[in-house]
């Protein structure tokens, strides 16, 4: 019967296209793009979704004329609202977000405002993690013995790995880890390609972005190729790829290669508060021994095969050794979000320590269901700890007020902190609302940088020469509210000399941004305009 299956797919294989680069293509000509969007199935849905939302105008509405007779008026509403929302628990610059809106618009404020707080698209969703979390911790115990070395160094960050085993979700610190830095997607791509073909028994990844082109060709070779040999080959992607990089039958086709596939949250022609939350994690991992996570998402864009926004700067990471496992149950509580967990088959086994380990590792990861803003958390604990210096590299800058404070209060005490940004956007309501912060960083201090090859797409902090973190999180509301997250803090690393190597590097080609108007807006008053209009609704973006 296991010969049967295995002939069935080495034949599945022979019948796949094969490209000139290696790779192979599901696709072709003309099955993606918004075109092929529009004329398809999931066509169908968004129209399905438009006339959702134009039924809910219309009762929006609707509502809008009862109003004044049932309670008085739109003006006690508000003044209701305002009362409600000075005494409830919630984010400073999220309130003032909420006031503005319900007060210039009440009709619509206010109605939106419960749909969103009552929570009706994923409270299923969010028991069902919170289980999930519950049992990875059982699976995932600290090592007291290296938390105490780690104190002994550095009490501080002992602490933040304190709270990162505790509230922040229950990820331990590890030793034993080795951790390779890569300044851009080309040189994970290769790396990648290498340790594919070491896989013996499972390949799992999650990715927000994946494209059919050179890089997920080559990837989907070997992983087609592994699938036949036995291997147990699984992919997860974010349900925005069917808008337009991915048909929505993609899965049936990986599935005939004997690749398992699932989609995070795709659309559906229901109306939901749950497509708010995406899945923007980026982790690959190899027999529970070797894992990559970081910016780089699978597509050209990401290795520069193609440009889009001039030169694609990015980062990643791959760890190997014990610090992989927590890598493996990250995947494992997306996987696992509608069917019987796995952690047991997956977490229990040994992991080889690696050679040249030094430092201290943990992989954490970041859900918006729980309440905990864990990415946020250990950005700031960072900054007010920092004695020296705080580089960042960050695609995105739309700050909540916690996050700029830290970030202007380290400036003023002394601390070197220093951004790069990109000098040619991806989105230029992003890119508008980024700018809108610089003249308030500016003068406490903090120095912006530009890159003007491109886009800068990773996501770095590091910190004194001595701790960093690279991974998937953003400085925006949409990673630190919004979105499931993942990435890698590490203290003592070797590879955070080159973290810092990278961002001296990358500073190179930088424009410095100075304190006056000109400087940070280039003349360009449209975007300037855009910036100052958004800023008020920045928290709902």
């Amino acid at each position: 019967m296991e010969k049967t299956q295995q002939q069935q797919k080495k034949d599945r294989m022979s019948k796949v296209r094969g490209f000139e680069d290696g790779g192979i293509r599901l696709l072709k000509k003309g099955q993606k793009g918004l075109v092929h969007v529009i004329f398809s199935r999931f066509g169908l849905v968004l129209l399905l979704l438009v006339l959702q939302f134009g039924g809910l105008f219309s009762i929006l509405r609707w509502f809008g004329e009862l109003l004044p007779h049932y309670l008085g008026g739109s003006a006690l509403v508000t003044a209701a609202m305002v009362c409600y929302l000075l005494n409830i628990d919630m984010d400073n610059s999220v309130r003032i977000t909420w006031l503005v809106v319900i007060a210039v618009l009440p009709v619509l404020g206010v109605p939106l405002f419960w749909y969103t707080k009552k929570d009706m698209g994923h409270r299923m969703l969010k028991a069902r993690f919170i289980e999930l979390e519950g049992e990875t911790r059982t699976q995932l115990p600290q090592d007291e013995k290296i938390l105490e070395r780690l104190r002994q160094q550095d009490p501080g960050a002992a602490s933040l790995m304190q709270y990162l085993q505790g509230r922040g979700g229950g990820f331990p610190v590890y030793e034993n880890t080795r951790v390779t830095y890569f300044d851009g997607g080309e040189a994970k791509f290769a790396e990648l390609l290498r340790q594919l073909e070491t896989a013996e028994h499972y390949i799992f990844l999650e990715y927000f972005i994946i494209d059919e082109g050179l890089m997920w060709g080559r990837i989907l070779e070997v992983l087609a190729r592994k699938a036949a040999q036995g291997v147990d080959v699984r992919v997860m992607y974010d349900g925005t790829c069917e808008f337009s990089t991915l048909p929505r039958d993609y899965p049936k086709r990986l599935e005939a290669l004997g690749i398992r596939c699932k989609v995070f949250s795709r659309v559906t022609p229901f109306v939901s508060t749950h497509y708010n939350f995406r899945d923007h994690r980026k982790i690959f991992v190899i027999d529970g021994r070797v894992g990559f996570t970081g910016g780089v998402n699978l597509a050209d864009e990401y290795i520069n095969h193609v440009e889009k926004y001039g030169r694609w700067k990015d980062a990643a990471v791959m760890l190997e050794g014990e610090a992989v496992r927590s890598m493996t149950a990250l995947f494992l509580q997306m996987w696992c979000i509608f069917q019987e967990p796995e952690f047991g088959r997956f977490l229990t086994g040994k992991i080889p320590a690696a050679e040249k380990a030094t430092g201290f590792v943990v992989p954490y990861g970041d859900c918006p269901l729980d309440g905990e803003r864990v990415g946020e958390m250990v950005y700031i604990d960072m900054l007010n700890r920092a004695r020296k210096y705080v580089h960042i590299i960050t695609p995105y800058l739309i700050l909540d007020g916690e996050l700029e404070t830290a970030l202007r209060f380290a400036a003023e005490r002394g601390v070197d902190v220093h951004l790069i940004l990109p000098g040619v956007p991806d989105k230029r309501f992003a890119y508008a609302l980024a700018k809108t912060h610089y003249a308030a960083l500016l003068s406490s201090g903090v120095k912006i940088s530009e890159w003007t090859p491109g886009f800068t797409h990773a996501k770095v902090v590091v910190a004194d020469g001595r701790e960093a973190v690279v991974g998937t999180i953003n400085l925006d509301y949409r990673s630190l509210y919004h979105h499931f997250e993942n990435a890698v803090w590490m203290y003592g690393a070797d590879c955070i000399r080159d973290i810092e190597g990278d961002f001296q590097t990358t500073l190179e080609k930088c424009r410095t941004v100075k304190p006056t108007v000109r400087s940070i807006w280039q003349g360009k008053k449209l975007l300037h305009l855009t910036g100052l209009v958004l800023k008020v609704i920045a928290p709902l973006m």
